[in-house]
């Protein structure tokens, strides 16, 4: 497979020639890679309206995702969510959109912006990352919408690697002419694995963070359009995703989503398979249940055998392991192709033996609380920061979030339960923005 973006940023670095253009340090510098980083100078095409190198590169990547199309972004999954709640809004004028409640941050800003309202989805068994939404739940959520509805939206995987019935849900949100979206910012690598894969599975939009799980460069990431997705040409996406990105994307991180679909076409779908088996191997050993539904993703239960999350992460630091996330329930730790052997050693060093402690969690998430006015008002009315334990009764202005997971307790318009104030002391949130 060609790596057009590749080639090209290659052939420019080495003719070294006169940058009468930006950036400023003129492919000079000693950090190495300033030879590469350039702008949209001839020959080097557009992300915004791409004509040629970049272009091709997003051909090759639709291809291996088999998507109708698989359009680049250098903001990350965030740009994604944004961009395809965007594309929602526009496909149907109904003002909100039914969700997941464990949806990012990013979700919500989107809401605001755009002027639509969440309509919440919290089964029995959520916590703050996890949302069990089964199709049986999705039906019932959209028959008891007692507002028009422009999409469903979903998080799969989640942060804790639970992963959820794309096909049923898509079945079922067709069913209701509403499309499905799926925040699978965790999930890219998936498509190395026979239709594990979001977009191979009946959804109509669908963003990745690259950078996350594949060898790309942080902000890689993409929006895919499903091959059965009834509207959004290829101009209506990248308008869309225009809006929420930079007209000066990283070149940087084209090139490495260039370079990325060579290894998924090349090495990485016999590496996934040997490193589902070594995180299933890693898995067995340790005293810890897995919770992950993830092929190369371990959560580890630590509430099941007594132990403190955050004590688990200290040992593992102690061995010069970081984990992805924890909390006082979990740990999580991401593996991909290029961890070497001494990081699994590590974690089974350090998780060899584990004693309870008696840190726990703040309880089950609480409901959300009263919406007292929209996103969008909350989000654009003057705010005051103010201790969150003095927060019960106040209105939330802004999504008070820890990255990661940068999920929600409390939206912004909601009215701040005790329970909600209680449950973010708990995870070590101590101030918050509210309406004034």
């Amino acid at each position: 497979m060609k790596t057009p973006i590749v080639n090209f940023l290659r052939a420019y670095a080495d003719r070294d020639g006169g940058r009468l253009h930006m950036p400023g340090h003129k492919g000079r510098g000693s950090f190495g890679w300033e030879a590469w980083d350039i702008t949209e100078i001839h020959g080097a095409d557009d992300l915004s309206h791409p004509r040629g190198i970049i272009l091709e590169s997003e051909n090759n990547a639709t291809r291996l995702f088999g998507s109708r199309h698989s359009f680049y972004l250098t903001g990350g999954s965030s740009q994604g969510i944004k961009t395809m709640v965007h594309l929602a809004a526009q496909r149907r004028s109904g003002g909100a959109i039914l969700a997941g409640r464990n949806a990012h941050k990013a979700f919500l800003h989107s809401c605001g912006l755009l002027g639509l309202e969440p309509v919440w989805m919290q089964p029995p068994g959520s916590s703050l990352c996890g949302c069990p939404i089964t199709p049986q739940t999705l039906e019932d959520s959209i028959c008891q919408a007692r507002e028009p509805l422009c999409a469903v939206y979903v998080t799969s995987p989640d942060y804790l690697g639970g992963m959820l019935d794309i096909r049923g849900l898509a079945r079922t949100a067709h069913r209701h002419g509403l499309a499905l979206l799926v925040d699978n910012a965790h999930g890219a690598y998936l498509s190395l694995f026979p239709d594990r894969h979001p977009i191979c599975q009946g959804a109509d939009l669908c963003c990745d963070s690259a950078h996350k799980t594949l060898p790309v460069l942080t902000g890689g990431a993409y929006v895919h359009v499903g091959k059965e997705a009834a509207d959004w040409d290829d101009e209506a996406v990248r308008a869309a995703a225009g809006i929420y990105g930079s007209s000066s994307p990283s070149y940087l991180t084209l090139c490495s989503l260039d370079q990325c679909n060579r290894l998924l076409e090349r090495e990485l779908p016999e590496l996934a398979e040997k490193t589902m088996a070594r995180v299933a191997a890693l898995a067995a050993k340790l005293p810890i249940p897995n919770l992950s539904a993830e092929p190369w993703k371990l959560t580890l239960d630590c509430a099941a055998v007594g132990a403190d999350g955050e004590s688990v992460t200290a040992r593992l630091r102690q061995w010069g392991a970081e984990p992805e996330y924890a909390d006082k329930d979990h740990v999580v730790l991401m593996f991909t192709p290029y961890n070497e052997e001494g990081d699994y050693q590590a974690v089974e060093a350090a998780l060899a033996e584990v004693s309870p402690a008696a840190a726990r969690s703040p309880g089950p998430v609480p409901a959300p609380g009263e919406r007292a006015m929209t996103v969008r008002q909350a989000m654009l009315l003057p705010q005051e920061q103010i201790p969150v334990r003095e927060s019960p009764g106040r209105i939330c202005g802004a999504a008070p979030v820890s990255c990661p997971p940068a999920i929600a307790v409390v939206a912004p318009g909601e009215r701040v339960t005790p329970a909600a104030a209680e449950y973010m002391a708990g995870l070590g949130i101590s101030r918050i923005a509210v309406v004034r």
